[in-house]
C-alpha cells in the first residue's frame, strides 16, 4: 500500500470510494490548513470536502453533510510528520 491516501476518500460504505483498508490506517485531513475531524469524504483533485455539522441531523437522522471547497491535504496519521 502507498505512503500517499487516495485522491478520493469516503467514509460512508455505501459509497463507490469507501476502502476498509485505507480507512484502517487512520487517515487525517487538513482542510485550509485546519486539521477536521469532521471530514466524511474528500477529493483532492477537485478540491472539496464533504463534513458533517456537529449536532444537526436529517430527516432519515443521519449527520448532516455540507460541501465545502478549498485546499484538501490528506495524511496518513501512523506515519511519522517531519
Amino acid at each position: 500500500m502507498s505512503d500517499t491516501p487516495p485522491d478520493r476518500l469516503s467514509t460512508d460504505p455505501r459509497s463507490p470510494y469507501y476502502d476498509a483498508a485505507v480507512l484502517q490506517r487512520d487517515v487525517g485531513v487538513r482542510f485550509k490548513g485546519v486539521e477536521r475531524n469532521n471530514i466524511e469524504e474528500y477529493c483532492v483533485s477537485e478540491g472539496w470536502v464533504r463534513m458533517a455539522v456537529e449536532g444537526t441531523k436529517d430527516r432519515f437522522g443521519n449527520p448532516l453533510i455540507i460541501k465545502a471547497n478549498g485546499p484538501v491535504e490528506p495524511y496518513y496519521r501512523d506515519k511519522k510528520e517531519g
